[in-house]
């Protein structure tokens, strides 16, 4: 009779390997199960980027009643001025939209936005300062 002693070890071997296999794919329910919850979740600018943002929104609701080449000088040197500050990209470019849509309402465009528009705007850019403490508030231009 010949008795090894690798049955022992075989099991031992199976029970390491499925325990192994079981922490692997433990691992990637949880990481897939993190995506899922976080995947429409908002970026969330910083405290610095929303009061930016804020200064903008006001500067652009002033200046969308002004004269159109004032209201082009300040869209350049704001655009600028927000693409090498502000970090949060996508709070950015709702402040972007805001600009552009200030210069359009101050040449008096037929692009300009309608109330609605800026309400829409508004709701989305809030979504990215929800964590900040600051509130944006977006008036409607022109007014």
């Amino acid at each position: 009779m010949n008795t090894t002693p690798t049955a022992p070890n075989r099991k031992r071997t199976r029970l390491v390997l499925g325990a192994a296999t079981a922490v692997i794919a433990g691992a990637l329910v949880a990481g897939a199960g993190y995506w899922w919850l976080d995947r429409d979740e908002l970026s969330q600018a910083s405290a610095a980027d929303c009061r930016m943002a804020q200064r903008i929104i006001t500067e652009a609701e002033e200046i969308s009643t002004g004269p159109a080449p004032e209201a082009q000088t300040w869209w350049k040197k704001t655009g600028d001025e927000r693409r090498a500050q502000m970090k949060d990209g996508y709070l950015g470019a709702k402040v972007s939209r805001y600009e552009g849509w200030a210069l359009a309402t101050a040449r008096k465009s037929p692009e300009a936005p309608s109330t609605k528009d800026v309400k829409n705007l508004e709701e989305e850019a809030r979504g990215h300062c929800s964590d900040s403490g600051v509130t944006l508030s977006m008036p409607p231009l022109g007014a």
